[in-house]
């Protein structure tokens, strides 16, 4: 419980309790600073436990004294987060533990714990303890509404922006120090991003005719601390790669028949009102066929127990890269759904996943994942498996390559399918077999729907 503070006009807001019994939480990032006037309900910080993102909010109006802490520092329960001055006296003696109410899930990577960020609940007035809110929607309603004013950053002041901003930026290659943000204490949305990035673009327009600029040097260097929600994925990743002794193995697969069968289905579906076809739903149908003979691909490993658990459900994972990093949404019971529904799903899932809106049931319990970067999926990649599955598929892009049929030189559609096995389970020849069974099955995709 907070301590009384006996310093009058001095609050001092400390952790509260986020529920799933978590003693201790990452500070993941600050929305205000010392000597910032804040009102009340106003964002203070990002927290993360090993199962939800939080936002506090402040319980009081006031000015900054002092924050307990630095973005990647593990605080307490009960532990000072920030100090504040206030007209009036400090915390009271009693302060309840707050519940959780889920707001949206997501997953940090293949292989990555399941997340979700939540509000917490505002305790009355007199407790002393913070409000989480969920973050407000761009695009929201309410009408059209002037833009904020932007405020330029402070000089050797960290910006005040939240993961996904950070992230976005990083992407961008742009600096936040140079971005005017619009919210609180000049905190940078995504708005201020894409006002930014619209000025430099007309900027460099305008100032392209000058080549000096074009050739000048770079100096100095960037230090990003790798907290939060990428922390999470980095520490994932390496624990399955760590626990996990990985085989890939790599086939060509001649997809031209399959283009020219789903090209035919997706003009029926064009006059029929139904959703375009891509690739994914040919590829998730032959992994469903292929498991009828290897169940024990379709499984979760507990290392640990050293217990193989074979699932008759195909629970299949569709990495998706988002926002807030790669998360996994899961399609279930693909052995199922048809080529239109399981379309849909994909569709379904990986976009709720990408607009924060996903539930925890969508982002768990996948048996075996695809991870397919599409268009860039590039030649061969050695995909990491998605603990504690012990199968990853991973098609890469579709090209055409000259082949020889029939001791002809031909031009056909090919694709590249690389895939990843946990090897205490799947012998090499077994992996091989199952991923011949799935080139058998696209090359001749009449067979995927029969029996």
């Amino acid at each position: 419980m907070p301590a009384k503070n006996t310093a009058a006009g001095n609050y001092v807001f400390k952790l509260p309790d986020v529920g799933e019994g978590t003693a201790e939480a990452e500070l993941v990032a600050w929305h205000v600073a010392v000597g910032d006037a804040v009102e009340e309900d106003q964002l203070l910080a990002e927290v993360m436990t090993d199962k939800a993102t939080v936002e506090l909010t402040s319980p009081v109006a006031g000015v900054v004294a002092a924050l307990h802490g630095d973005a990647g520092q593990q605080v307490p329960v009960g532990g000072p987060l920030v100090s504040f001055d206030v007209e009036g006296a400090g915390n009271v003696v009693k302060a309840p533990s707050v519940t959780a109410q889920e707001r949206r899930a997501t997953s940090p990577s293949a292989g990555a714990d399941r997340e979700e960020t939540v509000a917490v609940a505002s305790p009355p007035r007199s407790e002393g303890m913070g409000r989480g809110t969920a973050r407000p929607l761009a695009g929201g309603g309410g009408g059209l509404a002037a833009a904020p004013p932007r405020q330029a950053q402070t000089p050797g002041v960290r910006p005040l922006a939240s993961p996904a901003v950070r992230n976005r930026a990083r992407d961008l290659g742009i600096p936040l120090q140079a971005v005017p943000g619009s919210g609180p204490a000049g905190r940078i949305d995504h708005a201020d991003l894409d006002a930014f990035l619209s000025g430099s673009q007309t900027q460099s327009s305008v100032s392209g005719s000058s080549t000096a600029s074009a050739y000048a040097q770079a100096e100095g260097t960037t230090e990003v601390r790798i907290i939060g929600l990428r922390r999470k994925i980095a520490e994932k990743m390496a624990e399955s790669v760590r626990r996990i002794p990985h085989i890939t193995y790599v086939e060509e697969i001649d997809v031209t028949a399959l283009e020219e069968l789903r090209a035919h289905l997706n003009a029926q579906a064009k006059q029929t009102g139904k959703a375009k076809l891509n690739v994914l739903p040919f590829i998730a149908r032959a992994i469903v066929v292929a498991l009828r003979d290897q169940p024990q691909i379709n499984a979760t490993y507990d290392d640990e127990a050293g217990v193989l658990t074979q699932h008759a459900a195909v629970h299949l994972g569709i990495a998706a890269q988002t926002p807030n990093g790669l998360m996994v949404p899961v399609v279930r019971h693909a052995e199922a759904r048809d080529p239109w529904d399981t379309a849909a799903e994909i569709a379904r899932v990986s976009g709720a996943a990408k607009d924060g809106s996903a539930r925890r049931e969508e982002l768990s319990g996948s048996t075996i994942t695809i991870t397919s970067l599409g268009t860039l999926g590039g030649v061969v990649h050695t995909p990491i498996i998605n603990h504690p599955e012990v199968a990853i598929i991973g098609p890469n892009k579709i090209a055409e390559r000259v082949v020889v049929r029939d001791g002809q030189m031909v031009v056909r559609k090919m694709m590249n399918l690389s895939s990843s096995f946990d090897h205490r389970i799947v012998d090499g020849h077994d992996a091989a077999v199952f991923v011949q069974r799935i080139k058998g099955l696209l090359e001749h995709p009449a067979t995927l729907w029969m029996g």
